[in-house]
């Protein structure tokens, strides 16, 4: 390999940057399709399972948010090994076993086999979001991280939009005595299996394994990643621990209000299914066309906050407007009847959909390099925590009052409160301007700040 010089060319990195965004980010688009859509394909066939297994409106709510509980008590210690056995080696296998997990689905007998299995789904996810996080910082300069995060975020708002469609293709076919439902989940957790394969060929774990870009680029993107990290450590007087970082409010703040996110989001989308069922005779597919739109409006409102939030600065107050908006959509979902309910989710997906992707820029630049991809771990499974909650949580009320009404409150009230709260979070680490002992965190990119 060439002699690595101070400053690399300014021209070969952004070369090197270009074959980089250009060769990983179409396939983790793609993984990012496949996975949202085996985590949230629960939420078209609650009817099926309700009439062909007797799983209740409690036991659908439970074992669709006990996913969420072994993501997150798997995610760290996932993200963890992937530094230690590699990106390749580690998101291959995260995919085989989430798609194995996923077509065992289509076997579920009862309540505890579905509790099981979609915990045990979620365990195998566990590490997939914070892992690809951790292989830009490995791959591209911090300048290029941020457009390279919100074209792969964009992988679940498009995830959202054809999952509805394909889901309910799949629950018309047929054949060898299984139901419309079970040939859901096994076709859907076999295409995860099928790219596993095309993981594990086209990823490579460190640009100096990379024969697609030669040597001058491959140390110009070495030496300017290690450039970067040897800046942080200089300003740093005591080196970052993430015992430390556990105990920073800060962290407490963003893991609070990541799970105000996550908690409307998958309020929204394991229940979006049964309410548009509610506004008329539509089958599976009708069903799956019509649950798509919210998000496709969501799509076109993410890129639009993106860009204003960067000609308008000020990432918190863009955060705190898209909160609001979904405060007001969820409230307003409780005054209508279930037409009005709809276009009011769409209204509300607006802002859900939007704060969180202008959400991960404030974390990424607050956290230090070298425990980032753990604590990103951490922040996003406390957070995600809330996909257990909010279905849990609509379940009991649906089959103890026959409505989910005070779920719909609750999650304005959530992300109201969570409007607040990013207010008091920092953008940047206190410790940057001076190095000082209590201070422990380094900014480490403005990562999404301009996406």
């Amino acid at each position: 390999m060439n002699t690595l010089h101070p400053m690399p060319d300014a021209t070969v990195l952004a070369r090197a940057a270009s074959k980089v965004k250009r060769h990983v980010l179409p396939l983790f688009v793609v993984m990012f399709i496949v996975n949202y859509i085996d985590r949230v394909n629960i939420g078209f066939v609650r009817s099926h399972l309700e009439t062909d297994l007797g799983i209740g409106a409690a036991a659908y709510g439970l074992g669709a948010g006990l996913f969420f509980i072994g993501y997150a008590i798997f995610e760290v210690p996932s993200n963890m090994l992937l530094q230690r056995y590699g990106a390749r080696a580690w998101l291959t296998r995260i995919m085989f076993t989430w798609g194995a997990a996923a077509m065992a689905m289509a076997f579920v007998r009862g309540e505890t086999s579905f509790y099981v299995l979609r915990f045990i789904l979620g365990a195998a996810e566990a590490g997939f979001f914070p892992g690809i996080i951790y292989y830009f910082t490995q791959w591209l300069p911090s300048t290029e991280r941020g457009k390279a995060m919100a074209i792969f975020l964009s992988g679940s708002a498009i995830a959202s939009v054809i999952s509805g469609p394909v889901s309910g293709a799949l629950l018309h076919v047929s054949g060898f005595s299984l139901h419309g439902w079970q040939w859901m989940f096994l076709i859907e957790g076999f295409a995860s299996i099928v790219l596993c394969a095309f993981v594990w060929f086209w990823l490579q774990s460190h640009p100096r394994d990379a024969k697609w870009l030669s040597e001058e680029e491959k140390g110009a993107l070495i030496n300017e990643i290690a450039l970067e990290q040897q800046a942080r450590e200089a300003v740093l007087t005591v080196k970052p621990s993430m015992l430390r970082l556990l105990a920073d409010k800060q962290i407490a703040l963003f893991c609070f209000i990541y799970f105000s996110i996550a908690l409307t989001i998958y309020g929204a989308t394991f229940w979006l299914p049964s309410m548009i069922k509610k506004m008329g005779s539509f089958d599976d597919f009708q069903v799956g066309l019509f649950n798509s739109i919210p998000w496709l409006i969501s799509i076109v409102a993410m890129y639009g906050f993106a860009g204003m939030a960067s000609k308008w600065k000020h990432q918190q107050a863009w955060v705190a407007l898209t909160l609001v908006i979904a405060s007001l959509g969820m409230f307003m979902s409780t005054t209508g009847g279930p037409v009005f309910a709809f276009i009011s989710i769409c209204f509300a997906a607006i802002g859900f959909k939007a704060a969180s992707a202008l959400f991960w820029p404030i974390p990424q630049g607050y956290l230090d390099a070298r425990i980032a991809a753990a604590v990103i771990a951490l922040i996003n499974s406390i957070g995600n925590l809330g996909g257990f909650v909010a279905p849990t949580a609509f379940g009991f009320l649906e089959q103890t009052t026959g409505s989910i009404e005070g779920g719909l409150y609750g999650l304005a009230a959530t992300s109201l409160l969570a409007a607040v709260v990013i207010f008091f979070v920092r953008t940047t680490p206190a410790g940057q301007a001076q190095s000082t002992a209590t201070h422990n965190t380094l900014k480490i990119d403005p990562a999404g700040a301009a996406s």
